[in-house]
């Protein structure tokens, strides 16, 4: 088996930006921009070479070493940080492409081999079992799947072939628990049927576009089973339906408990949100769902995966520099100001601050610095840190603007 699937596995050599995230030492190197990792050959006509996103990112230029010695530069064709996948493509010919598995078929125990480049080794093989399927919820990705496996890996291993016994590509290799990153026996890799998907779409979009079905979700168990009166414990409990989205449309309900995704299982809230993502928007999927009356197949069409909402201005902030010891607000309904006048609430300060010095209230509306609009009090805070020896401030007081100078 290994010696039909060796030829498959390359090893990969970077050189990255001085910016490079710290994830890529894969080599443990001195310098940080260098690094080496794995990759896997699964398209030999087209030359794409799938990996991870860590072992390329940031990279200025990218060296593939085949299993025959042979060197060529590389081109991310894309790449997706969520799953840590990316697709590099060289110029090559005769290449030999890797059989891509099915991952839904591993069970705990099955015997699996790890292929890759520990420590800038070269080609190395590693035998090990399935440990543990659907590990996630570790942060070091946005959608996490992960087969766990104590085939031996160790740094220079990511973006490297798991492959089953039939030398079929059931994962791609990708992180490792332990000490200082070297090897105790607890191995991560992301299933082949996740990357089969992002792959089709990094080939096509240079980018992974993800559906969005429009549910909050939480872990169903046997609790909820008994309260809810349905015949499962497990399944993504349906606590919040958006309105007008994908699964309101199909008929989703508050209460559901979500099982299934096109007929492939779902058993926890986790595993909804990464089996929805795998599918691009417009596609449509059967949603499978209990409720107290029995289970029902709802069809959904998915919509496009929507921006993640700004992140709330905080209401008070603390002033800086000059204005030191001041604390500002924003400016709302509750000041004589609100509608009149646009800018930063001063709400207290201290009386030994050089602005209560200078002669600003509480109650005043600071609406410039430096002669510049203040609309807000982060606007204020970051004018001001540009002054050095005096600051000038326009304020709204008693319906008026006036002038205060703080040194």
């Amino acid at each position: 088996m290994l010696e039909r699937v060796l030829a498959s596995v390359v090893s990969i050599n970077v050189q990255a930006s001085a910016g490079a995230d710290s994830a890529l030492e894969e080599d443990g190197t001195s310098d940080p921009t260098q690094t080496t990792g794995s990759g896997v050959i699964i398209d030999a006509g087209q030359g794409f070479v799938l990996t991870n996103y860590h072992v390329v990112a940031n990279a200025t230029k990218i060296t593939i070493r085949l299993f025959t010695a042979d060197t060529y530069d590389g081109e991310v064709v894309g790449s997706d940080p969520q799953t840590d996948l990316a697709v590099v493509r060289i110029r090559a010919s005769g290449l030999t492409a890797m059989t891509l598995g099915d991952s839904g078929t591993l069970h705990v125990g099955d015997y699996v081999v790890a292929i890759g480049n520990p420590f800038g080794l070269g080609e190395t093989a590693t035998l090990g079992i399935v440990g543990a399927l659907g590990r996630g919820g570790f942060g070091l990705e946005g959608y996490e799947d992960f087969i766990q496996t104590d085939a031996s890996m160790n740094p220079g291993n990511s973006g490297g072939a798991l492959v089953n016994l039939d030398g079929e590509l059931v994962g791609i290799n990708t992180a490792i628990m332990g000490p200082s990153d070297t090897n105790v026996g607890v191995g991560f890799s992301i299933p082949v049927n996740i990357a089969r998907g992002v792959v089709k779409q990094l080939v096509t979009y240079g980018e992974v576009r993800r559906g969005q079905l429009g549910v909050a979700v939480q872990d169903n168990d046997r609790d909820f089973e008994q309260a809810l009166a349905i015949r499962t414990s497990t399944g993504a409990l349906v606590g919040e339906v958006v309105p007008g989205s994908p699964a309101s449309r199909a008929g989703v309900r508050v209460a559901d408990v979500i099982v299934g995704i096109d007929g492939a299982p779902v058993h926890t809230a986790r595993e909804l949100r990464t089996k929805v993502a795998s599918y691009p928007p417009g596609a449509t999927v059967t949603v499978s769902v209990f409720r107290p009356e029995g289970k029902f197949d709802l069809r959904a069409t998915l919509a496009a995966e929507s921006e993640p909402p700004p992140a709330p201005l905080p209401l008070t902030m603390e002033g800086d520099g000059l204005l030191s010891l001041v604390t500002l607000q924003v400016l709302d309904q509750a000041s004589d100001a609100y509608g009149k006048v646009e800018g930063a609430l001063v709400k207290s300060m201290s009386d030994r601050s050089r602005a209560s010095i200078a002669g600003l209230e509480a109650g005043d509306v600071i609406v410039s610095v430096d002669r510049k609009p203040a609309k807000s009090p982060q606007a204020v805070v970051e004018l001001t840190r540009r002054a050095k020896d005096l600051l000038l401030l326009g304020i709204y007081r008693d319906g008026h603007t006036r002038f205060i100078v703080i040194r």
